[in-house]
């Protein structure tokens, strides 16, 4: 279900697994946060916080407060954007432009989805490269500039190359039924800390195609993606 990657004072970094709900899911059973908590032991002084979520098909880097304080301050770091985030994704559709800005204002859609816009009074900002894979598949390395439901799943459906495995958002009719995951996942964090900085980068422990050796290789050429030329976004 998940792997502690990092044991800060103040917080903890993990890698969420995919397939796995935030909350708890009833019958289905605990969630990701409540198993932590549970596995943690963490005592009547103790609390633990979450600051930031993955949907449930998406793998990687989670953080989560252990004080109060912690929260408010990744809270405000997050509210300004002072937390890089870059996420890896597959597509086996061929997008309508191979790197550059996705930005547009997102509305609710049927039956829990999200569309986007033409119009930007406030925008979700996606910025991408993509790199080819064998077999006709894309690898997408994206850098989210706000954190919209969905942005970065809505943000590929609008190029035309819907992430592999997505359920939502992948057309029914052409999505493989033996597609083992869906294939996106959180790759890497920067952010400062009580004047510290942190960073965290964290390739796919699963799934066919990340793991695939052209995927590996590519990946070998992107291990500090905050190095690359990301052309300034005005927002």
């Amino acid at each position: 279900m998940y792997k502690i990657i990092s044991q800060e004072d103040d917080f903890i970094i993990i890698d969420k697994s995919a397939n796995i709900n935030f909350h708890d899911e009833g019958d289905l059973g605990q969630g990701l946060f409540s198993q932590i908590k549970a596995e943690l032991a963490l005592d009547n002084t103790q609390s633990l916080f979450p600051v930031h979520r993955l949907d449930k098909m998406t793998s990687g880097l989670l953080i989560f407060a252990k004080t109060l304080s912690c929260a408010q301050a990744f809270q405000k770091m997050f509210s300004e954007h002072k937390v890089e985030k870059f996420y890896l994704a597959i597509s086996d559709k061929k997008p309508t432009k191979k790197q550059g800005l996705i930005k547009g204002d997102m509305a609710k859609s049927r039956r829990g989805t999200w569309k986007l816009l033409r119009t930007n009074n406030n925008a979700a900002i996606t910025q991408f490269f993509s790199y080819h894979l064998q077999d006709k598949k894309r690898l997408f390395l994206l850098k989210p500039h706000t954190g919209k439901t969905h942005q970065i799943r809505v943000a590929l459906a609008s190029l035309g190359a819907p992430i592999m495995g997505d359920n939502r958002y992948y057309p029914k009719a052409s999505n493989k039924e033996n597609i083992d995951r869906g294939y996106l996942h959180a790759y890497a964090l920067y952010f400062e800390y009580l004047g510290k900085p942190y960073q965290y980068i964290l390739p796919p422990s699963s799934g066919e195609f990340f793991l695939q050796t052209s995927t590996v290789n590519t990946l070998s050429n992107l291990s500090t993606p905050c190095k690359l030329h990301w052309p300034k976004v005005n927002s």
